[in-house]
């Protein structure tokens, strides 16, 4: 899959080498950092500037573009076993999946599980996520309802965004017990059937007349509440 972006392409250069299959410069580098590319041993292309912007479907390439394997998606099972994860029900939008994945993985969350998608491309996630979605195990399932059930029968709390909760501000952190935090998509929310299977409901307070927040913002705010 095309990965692209400055940033991206160096966490991935340093980080995740081996997964590289191919590079695209459109840009002269320092020798040193060539070097770097070089030291790969994969293919070196350089492109011209139609077949970049293809390449990166129109996306802002910033002359840095690689080809790496295709994601390896997590054992749901695996992610059953950490103590602290984050579950996605029906979110499309790759940029807010991608700031919910670098935070997870900034703030320490031991998954994320991605709900309802049939078709899901991960390449988008990795770039918004700055390459830390790489870092952080990642499962994705159809049908969150019995997802609630299943982390139940393994002790999960299931805590839930939901504009009628409890305020974030006055729940304690975590005292141990385990806990997946679900989050619905961003116009709908989490639905009514989804809703009725949570433990606790949580809602962000607005200080001004407001109603929402983005959805990735909210997350970053209730994982380190609870986490």
């Amino acid at each position: 899959m095309i990965v692209y972006g400055k940033q991206v392409v160096f966490y991935i250069l340093e980080k995740h080498p081996s997964i590289i299959e191919q590079v695209f410069l459109t840009k002269e580098l320092d020798k040193k950092l060539f070097k770097k590319f070089m030291d790969l041993g994969v293919k070196i292309i350089r492109p011209d500037e139609q077949k970049a912007q293809s390449l990166a479907r129109g996306g802002n390439h910033q002359g840095f573009l690689l080809d790496i394997g295709e994601f390896n998606f997590e054992d749901i099972n695996e992610i059953k076993k950490k103590d602290f994860v984050v579950v996605l029900d029906g979110l499309t939008d790759v940029g807010n999946i991608g700031a919910i994945a670098r935070t997870c993985y900034g703030l320490g969350a031991g998954g994320l599980i991605i709900c309802g998608l049939k078709h899901f491309d991960m390449a988008p996630v990795v770039r918004t996520s700055s390459g830390t979605a790489l870092d952080l195990p990642i499962a994705l399932i159809q049908n969150s309802s019995d997802l609630a059930n299943e982390l139940k029968q393994v002790k999960f709390t299931l805590v839930g965004a939901d504009a009628s909760g409890y305020d974030v501000k006055s729940v304690e952190k975590n005292n141990g017990q385990k806990i997946a935090l679900f989050l619905g998509s961003e116009g709908e929310g989490l639905s009514g059937k989804l809703l009725k299977k949570l433990d606790i409901k949580l809602s962000i307070k607005m200080e001004n007349n407001f109603d929402s927040l983005n959805v990735s913002v909210a997350a970053g705010i209730l994982i380190h509440s609870l986490k």
